[in-house]
C-alpha cells in the first residue's frame, strides 16, 4: 500500500492532481473520498473525470439527492454521494453491482463498508484555498 500527501492551493490544482491520478486508471478502480463538507470531494471527482476524458467536467455535480450520477467517458464513471444516508442505508443500495463496471467514485465513503482494493482519499481544508490530500492505494 502506498501513501501520498499532496497540497493544492486552488480548485484548479485539485482538479489537476486528480486528473494525474486518474490518467493511469484501467477502468475498474474504486475511489473512496472522505472529508468535511466543502473540502473538495466533488472538485476532486471533476479531476478524475477529466483524467478519464470527460469532455465537459461542468456536468460533474454532487449527487446528494439522487445518490448516483453516471458520466460517459473513456470508462463509465459511477459517482455516488452518501451524504444524506446512514451507514445502514448505504448497505441496502446495491452499490456493489457497479464494482468492475467502470470507475466508481464515492463521496462520504466513511458511510459504507468497503474492504476491497481502493484509492482511499481524505481531503482536509487548509488555509485560504489550500487543500491537504491524503491518498492510500
Amino acid at each position: 500500500m502506498s501513501h501520498q500527501r499532496l497540497i493544492t492551493h486552488s480548485e484548479k490544482e485539485t482538479i489537476l492532481a486528480a486528473e494525474k491520478i486518474a490518467a493511469s486508471f484501467n477502468g475498474d478502480e474504486v475511489v473512496l473520498l472522505t472529508g468535511d463538507l466543502g473540502a473538495g470531494k466533488t472538485v476532486f471527482t471533476k479531476g478524475i473525470a477529466l483524467g478519464l476524458g470527460l469532455q465537459n467536467i461542468d456536468q460533474v455535480c454532487s449527487p446528494s439527492y439522487t445518490i448516483l450520477n453516471v458520466y460517459k467517458s473513456k470508462f463509465d464513471i459511477y459517482h455516488f454521494d452518501f451524504y444524506r444516508l446512514s451507514k445502514g442505508e448505504t448497505s441496502q443500495l446495491g452499490w456493489e453491482d457497479y464494482l468492475g463496471c467502470g470507475v466508481m467514485v464515492v463521496e462520504w465513503a466513511e458511510k459504507m463498508d468497503f474492504k476491497g482494493k481502493a484509492f482511499r482519499i481524505r481531503i482536509e481544508i487548509g488555509t485560504n484555498e489550500e487543500r491537504v490530500i491524503f491518498i492510500k492505494n
